[in-house]
């Protein structure tokens, strides 16, 4: 396996759906408060008012550090770095549409912050390390331990597209990540045709 964090192995095992999102579609966005990588707090609610993306990924990785055998197991759980810069090469074309992106996960903000200077995101990455938004809508989660941006709970790779304070489509589970933001985007522009 590759050590590169830009780049999907071989083999990786794919995720199934779970139905753990079955819930979702037509929920309101709750108002939960995000802090977000550019220093602002981040009232979802208000953010879903408007036409936009959120992507959430369990975990970055570290400049350097291959994410580890035990870590390539877990489906669906490698490609959070192609998956965010799948919809960073895209952010202008989403734009174009009249869409905000956001990313959301489980690390601290300091954490996310460094992984926005080091890949050039364009976008806000939302911290939800306190699980209020993951509470709220008892998003899928699972438990593993990183040594070090934040807490052990990771939420499952998902990508949602929000439009008046409403969650109007989920994709989950992803698979391949890196395709992700290229399948939300033939999405809307099919809906808009």
């Amino acid at each position: 396996m590759t050590g590169s964090l830009h780049t999907l192995p071989a083999g990786l095992p794919v995720p199934v759906d779970d139905g753990a999102t079955a819930h979702l579609p037509g929920a309101a966005v709750p108002a939960v408060t995000l802090p977000a990588t550019s220093g602002r707090l981040v009232d979802l609610r208000h953010w879903a008012a408007a036409s936009g993306v959120l992507f959430f990924y369990p975990r970055t990785g570290e400049a350097g550090r291959p994410a580890g055998p035990e870590w390539d197991a877990i489906p669906g759980a490698r490609g959070c770095t192609p998956q965010s810069g799948g919809f960073r090469d895209l952010a202008a074309e989403f734009a174009a549409e009249g869409v905000r992106l956001a990313a959301v996960s489980t690390q601290d903000t300091a954490y996310q912050r460094e992984f926005v200077e080091r890949n050039h995101i364009p976008f806000e990455i939302l911290s939800d390390a306190a699980l209020g938004l993951t509470r709220a809508l008892a998003l899928p989660t699972f438990e593993f331990a990183a040594p070090r941006g934040g807490r052990s709970t990771l939420i499952k790779r998902m990508a949602w597209h929000v439009e008046g304070g409403q969650i109007v489509k989920v994709w989950y589970p992803v698979f391949p990540p890196d395709r992700n933001a290229e399948t939300v985007l033939a999405w809307l522009r099919e809906r808009r045709a």
